[in-house]
């Protein structure tokens, strides 16, 4: 019997826990930093909040307290927003131990520092004398559709093969199959910066543009991404793979995504502050990682168009039409 913690109990950390439970042999905490979610998740047996409609199997015992949530815990997933995983693991390291695992499931690049979230993972470890094996978890999932069972394909980076094994058997089912890869840097990037595409993507569907437009985006989102990944040590093969164009796809084009929702926002001429409010309490993460993007970007001189024009809307208010138009009338070039 396996003893899993998740720590964090938005819409894909709870549809992560129900999904190992569906599979079973595992008891499988599920950590919430708000309180009252966690005691309704106890009485309802279902995450109003963040996931609705979905029933908590029994394995599943959800906790407002960290030290409850590690103290048998031997992997430990991390899926708080990115925003906040650095203050998150400063909460609950003094809970951790040498011998336990951690994966993390958050996609985004932090504001400040452009660190992966495996990155601030270790240094927070590394504040508290610790150094554990981290993985990354990524790839096209909805976690409503990983809640009900569809089937899905994602990808479990680390250099520690070890590890990567252990959650490719623990977390593979007959609803979710996993990928190992030793590429940390090209699985984290793709998850993170398709999140920054795919809100382009939401601009483009909104002002109408049609299906030549998208196809355009994805396919020039594509190559940007792939280019900062490898400047950043990433693998050129892994942005064509499930944590880089196959989380592009899905994000780009399903209706489920917050990030192109967000973009499908702008697009009709609201504002960000409006749109952000729309998704009550859910998170768009590629609203801050863009311009965290833009300083990785910057520190290995790699030009990101379509990340610049997404920061100059998101953050200084240019009108999407006009940002568009910047893109179509750049210097022509070599594909």
């Amino acid at each position: 019997m396996s003893r899993i913690a998740i720590m964090g109990s938005g819409a894909w950390g709870t549809a992560l826990a129900i999904s190992l439970a569906r599979h079973g042999g595992h008891q499988i905490a599920l950590w919430s930093f708000e309180k009252p979610v966690a005691e309704a998740m106890r009485a309802e047996r279902e995450n109003t909040a963040f996931l609705p409609g979905f029933r908590l199997p029994e394995p599943i015992a959800p906790t407002h307290e960290a030290a409850e949530a590690l103290e048998a815990a031997e992997l430990v997933v991390v899926v708080t927003p990115s925003q906040f995983t650095r203050s998150s693991m400063r909460g609950f390291a003094a809970y951790l131990r040498p011998g336990q695992a951690l994966v993390s499931a958050a996609k985004g690049i932090e504001d400040e520092t452009c660190l992966r979230m495996s990155q601030v993972i270790a240094e927070v470890l590394a504040e508290h004398g610790l150094k554990l094996p981290c993985g990354a978890l990524s790839g096209p999932s909805f976690a409503q559709e990983v809640a009900a069972g569809a089937p899905t394909a994602i990808a479990i980076a680390s250099t520690d093969s070890e590890l990567a094994a252990r959650v490719q058997r623990e977390f593979s089912s007959k609803s979710l199959r996993l990928y190992t890869n030793d590429d940390v840097v090209g699985v984290e990037l793709g998850g993170a910066l398709k999140n920054v595409i795919a809100i382009a993507a939401g601009i483009v569907a909104g002002l109408e543009l049609g299906l030549n437009t998208n196809a355009a985006l994805i396919t020039r989102g594509i190559a940007e991404m792939t280019r900062l990944a490898v400047a950043c040590g990433g693998r050129r093969e892994t942005l064509a793979g499930l944590s880089g164009v196959g989380d592009l796809v899905l994000t780009c084009t399903g209706s489920l995504s917050r990030n192109r929702t967000v973009g499908m926002g702008l697009g009709r001429g609201l504002g960000l502050n409006e749109v952000l409010a729309g998704l009550e309490g859910r998170v768009a993460e590629g609203v801050r990682t863009t311009s965290a993007a833009l300083g990785l970007a910057r520190r290995h001189h790699v030009e990101m168009p379509i990340a610049e024009q997404m920061e100059a809307i998101l953050m200084h208010g240019k009108a999407p039409e006009r940002a568009i138009e910047e893109l179509m009338l750049r210097p022509g070039r070599d594909e």
